[in-house]
């Protein structure tokens, strides 16, 4: 495979919720190109892939018999997609990346995983806004969870304007996709984590070490998206309207307003799919201005955020850090977000 000149050639690395909207997101960018997809199954979201253009690699050796046994045309191994590419893009379950990491690094190819991973599997963790430039020239980082890039996102909003001193969120977690709830998930329970704090917090402090962050996370029998709720202690008594020009002042956050309709989960998902959205995917976070509450150095607040397609737009940032090719976050996620619609005026709504 000939790589194009001038091009970021991307390898993803499995085909799943993450993987398949990875791939979309990198053919939108004009700075990249898709170099294919290795995955071990030959199920119909491998060969709805394969239909629209995409090239196929087997990601162990028996794929190269099962995918062409199912009438996929295989263009090599992984090893052949690593070679053909600058930069990898891990999206396998949780696990496998790590396994993987041993076959990038020996290959000398830089990679990404995902929230899944543990921080040391590649010794740095990834919010565009926060660690863009440690990231720049590295040979690896994590693009962290969901949950963990909109805390990232929204508590890194107010420490930008000075008026973060604290922060503890309780988040409700969906059971599963939607793609696979007719394969398990609670019904009619709510599960709590069995630790307290919850990974979550730990988790943004591997981005930012200054996060003063405490979660606790509850399992909900529902599949749409995940629900948080914060109490933030502010560093000074700040109005409403500061607040709400702190969380504006990030184009990775969504404001929105119940009044409009917008008053749960379901109405948003919708909204997004209205708007023409793949897969009717929020990048955003989805966070509720009219419920927004300060009094005083206290502010409480809820939000939104759809684990399928948060992470995608930090993909792409940290596929151009870690190629070296574009040195200024602000540029890079520009032009992230005017690819994938992100901070449209007509979606500030």
């Amino acid at each position: 495979m000939t790589k194009e000149p001038n091009k970021i050639s991307v390898g993803v690395v499995g085909a799943g919720v993450i993987g398949r909207r990875v791939v979309g997101a990198v053919r939108l960018q004009p700075d990249m190109a898709l170099a294919g997809v290795a995955d071990v199954a030959a199920d119909w979201r491998i060969a709805m892939l394969a239909k629209d253009g995409v090239r196929l690699f087997a990601a162990i050796s028996q794929a190269s018999q099962t995918l062409p046994e199912s009438g996929l045309d295989v263009a090599g191994s992984l090893e052949d997609l690593i070679a053909a590419s600058d930069v990898i893009v891990d999206c396998t379950p949780k696990g496998i990346g790590a396994q993987n990491a041993n076959i990038y690094r020996r290959a000398g190819k830089p990679f990404i995983v995902q929230g899944g991973e543990k921080h040391d599997v590649a010794g740095h963790s990834f919010v565009a806004e926060a660690t863009y430039g440690s990231a720049f020239g590295r040979d690896a980082t994590r693009v962290v969870s969901c949950n963990t890039t909109s805390i990232v996102r929204t508590l890194g909003a107010l420490k930008r304007a000075g008026l973060l001193k604290k922060a503890r969120g309780t988040l409700m977690r969906r059971a599963t996709d939607p793609w696979e709830s007719h394969l398990g998930g609670i019904m009619n329970t709510l599960v709590p984590e069995p630790t307290i704090p919850s990974h979550q917090g730990p988790d943004a402090r591997h981005v930012d070490p200054e996060l003063d962050v405490v979660t606790i996370a509850i399992k909900v029998p529902e599949t749409l998206a995940h629900l948080h709720s914060w109490y933030v202690e502010l560093t000074r008594p700040a109005t409403k309207e500061e607040v709400l020009d702190a969380f504006a002042a990030s184009p990775r956050i969504l404001l929105i307003d119940e009044d409009s309709g917008l008053s749960a989960l379901n109405s948003v998902k919708e909204a997004m799919a209205m708007e023409g959205r793949p897969n009717a995917d929020l990048y955003e976070v989805a966070l509720w201005s009219n419920i927004l509450a300060v009094d005083g150095t206290e502010l409480c607040y809820n939000y939104m955020v759809d684990n399928q397609a948060i992470v995608i737009p930090e993909t792409i940032d940290a596929i151009r850090a870690l190629a070296s090719s574009e040195e200024q976050p602000e540029v890079s996620m520009r032009l992230t977000n005017k690819t994938l619609g992100i901070g449209a005026d007509e979606l500030r709504l």
